[in-house]
């Protein structure tokens, strides 16, 4: 039986009066009360402004946490660490602008039906016809007595991926499991290779459910090369707004494992490994092929020939319908600016090289010949294991770990 099996099953099997998430198995510890008091200390420290003074603050979160195990972060501490935790991301390339997240408090929603409708606004409002800003939406964290919800995609808009009896794959390569998942929970998708998957939503007392994205809430952009007017008979396609569903969010000792976010696309992330990676649409040889290449050789360099045009399609169609992107130069140079601006502020900026540097002409981007500090700071986003495995269509509750 393989993965998608085993949850199928488990989806099956759950009645609905059981809960489809663990109760939070570790127990709050004096470490988390220690980065909870950090946490307001950073808050106060940074916006010195605060009506409530430091040491009352820093009492009411004690007393919390006493009589609770947790303590609740005002709207204005829940934006800050928001914030802070998009400029404390090692691998985003892009934070130069992280004290303009849009944070949207969505804690009070607790029915899957009031967690879409709002996912729904914040693919409208991220969107912002074209014009994307970078938003936020946090929804309930976990407790000592119940988990926070949890939405499976890894990212609210994603494609299917179909298998073919040959072996073969309509659609995204990546997401033929997640497809198989929800296909066994009930979804019938057009078979078409842009199809956007429907989200699976669970809270603490419901089991998984879906929800179809309406075609409004997904701004989607048709490829074409400015020189090539072949590159449209290809019916490609890409979507507008690139929003992370699977991270946790940890603000001082409290975690937010529904909390998607987004930014805009670097063209890159779509041209060079969106359609291209071999576990992806794998697209390299066809566009090479159209080029009329020769493909024989390595040494006529025809996969990086290709790669440059594709990204050349990207960046010209998004520009062309009025869709915010940034080009791998441009963001690089960005990422200086932001390094420079933190470090006269007092600050380290953490960042991991093997996704700071873009994948298309690396070497010849300002970030490639750099060191940086790798090490985490928070607050922070975290990728845990069950959250990795039900963007895959694994099972999330331990069966089939090995892999």
């Amino acid at each position: 039986m393989n993965s998608s099996d085993t949850l199928a099953a488990r989806i099956a099997s759950t009645p609905d009066t059981h809960t489809s998430l663990p109760v939070p198995s570790t127990p709050p510890s004096q470490a988390d009360l220690t980065e909870a008091l950090d946490f307001v200390r950073q808050h106060h420290r940074e916006h010195p402004e605060q009506t409530v003074p430091l040491h009352t603050r820093l009492r009411q979160v004690q007393r919390q946490f006493d009589e609770t195990g947790t303590y609740r972060h005002t709207t204005e501490e829940l934006t800050f660490g928001a914030r802070v935790a998009w400029r404390n991301s090692s691998r985003c390339i892009g934070r130069l602008y992280w004290n303009s997240l849009q944070v949207l408090d969505r804690r009070e929603a607790t029915t899957p039906e009031e967690i879409h409708e709002h996912l729904i606004t914040h693919l409208r409002r991220g969107t912002n016809g074209g014009r994307i800003r970078p938003t936020i939406s946090v929804f309930a964290p976990d407790t000592p007595d119940r988990p926070g919800p949890r939405v499976w995609n890894d990212q609210l808009i994603r494609y299917a991926g179909y298998r073919r009896p040959d072996g073969s794959v309509v659609g995204d390569a990546a997401y033929t499991d997640f497809t198989d998942l929800v296909q066994r929970m009930g979804w019938n998708g057009p078979g078409g290779p842009f199809d956007v998957l429907p989200l699976v939503i669970a809270t603490h007392d419901t089991k998984p459910q879906l929800f179809d994205l309406p075609a409004d809430a997904v701004l989607e952009v048709p490829l074409r090369h400015p020189d090539h007017p072949w590159f449209a008979e290809l019916d490609l396609r890409w979507h507008a707004l690139p929003a992370i569903s699977n991270m946790r969010l940890r603000i001082g000792g409290v975690d937010y494992p529904l909390a998607p976010f987004n930014g805009w696309y670097m063209g890159t992330e779509i041209g060079a490994r969106n359609l291209v990676d071999e576990d992806r649409y794998n697209l390299l040889s066809l566009v090479a092929a159209c080029l009329g290449l020769d493909t024989s050789d390595e040494a006529t360099l025809w996969r990086d020939r290709a790669l440059v045009e594709l990204n050349v399609a990207v960046l010209h169609s998004f520009s062309e319908a009025g869709v915010r992107i940034s080009d791998h130069h441009t963001e690089s140079r960005r990422f200086l600016t932001h390094l420079e601006k933190e470090e006269r502020a007092g600050r380290t900026v953490p960042a991991d090289w093997t996704w700071i540097v873009p994948p298309v002409s690396g070497g010849i981007t300002p970030v490639f010949h750099r060191y940086y500090d790798e090490a985490d700071q928070n607050p922070n986003f975290h990728l845990d294991d069950d959250a990795r495995d039900r963007g895959r269509g694994r099972c999330p509750y331990g069966h089939d770990r090995q892999r």
